[in-house]
């Protein structure tokens, strides 16, 4: 390890994550991320098995640990299984994050009922099978933990044709921060992320680069959309137990997406 990674690496020295969906666009910038500030990293995929290899030999290359598990994460014994590697793996958890999630975009009248439940076991239970695996885990392990719950503004705003994801988001927000409020006396905080507008792979599925590329200036006031690594730095921004006076809170990372509409171009 070298010494600027050294130094990177004593914000979580000595820590055990584990990250949901970590094989591709935010799951894999907060693994890195992570694993870049000295945690170890369970690195959780359901189908992209390379890329949940590069994510953790990129981890070791910076000089923590990582192992990848598969888990698809709508399914709660699976989710159980995932907590409880990290526990054998590293003997601790002390930050579990909840990306993992899934959207089949159409109007309600028209959709596909598996699809629109798949959306909905993977977003909206999903979320809620880690929050409660990964608190069950803390509480017996008797140590304070961090649990950052990745959300959407889809949470608070009705954007048609995906009423199974917006419907998740909204869930998963008050599930979030009911659990907030029963584990603060353990010490567990958990807290809300929103990215917006996002340059991640599955933006592919909804849209080209071009339209990408010449839509989101004109629907972000800052011109332009995200990185996973940048949403990454906000997520360890929350999982920092340093911030022990947050929990229950919801941090907006959006560049200005959800200002008024009389900032739109």
């Amino acid at each position: 390890m070298t010494d600027q990674q050294s130094q990177q690496g004593g914000q979580f020295a000595g820590k055990v994550a584990v990250v949901t969906g970590a094989s591709l666009g935010i799951g894999r910038a907060t693994a890195l991320a992570l694993g870049q500030a000295g945690a170890k990293v369970v690195v959780n995929y359901r189908s992209s098995e390379e890329k949940a290899d590069e994510v953790v030999t990129a981890i070791e290359e910076m000089g923590s640990q990582a192992v990848k598990h598969q888990a698809d994460v709508a399914d709660q014994q699976s989710v159980e299984a995932l907590v409880a590697r990290a526990q054998e793996e590293f003997g601790r958890l002390d930050i579990a994050i909840s990306n993992a999630a899934y959207s089949a975009r159409e109007p309600f009248t028209e959709a596909n009922m598996d699809e629109f439940r798949r959306s909905v076991d993977v977003t909206m239970w999903g979320a809620f099978h880690l929050v409660r695996a990964a608190s069950q885990q803390m509480i017996k392990n008797g140590e304070p933990g961090s649990i950052v719950v990745v959300s959407s503004p889809h949470a608070f705003i009705p954007f048609p044709n995906a009423m199974a994801y917006n419907m998740s988001k909204a869930a998963v927000e008050q599930m979030a921060k009911t659990a907030a409020t029963e584990l603060v006396e353990q010490k567990i905080r958990i807290n809300l992320f929103q990215p917006g507008w996002i340059d991640t792979p599955g933006e592919r599925h909804f849209a080209t680069d071009e339209e990408l590329r010449t839509v989101a200036p004109t629907k972000i006031p800052t011109g332009r959309l995200g990185t996973p690594e940048e949403i990454a730095k906000g997520i360890v921004f929350l999982a920092d137990p340093v911030h022990e006076y947050m929990t229950g809170s919801t941090l907006l990372f959006d560049g200005g997406f959800c200002l008024p509409w009389k900032f739109r171009k």
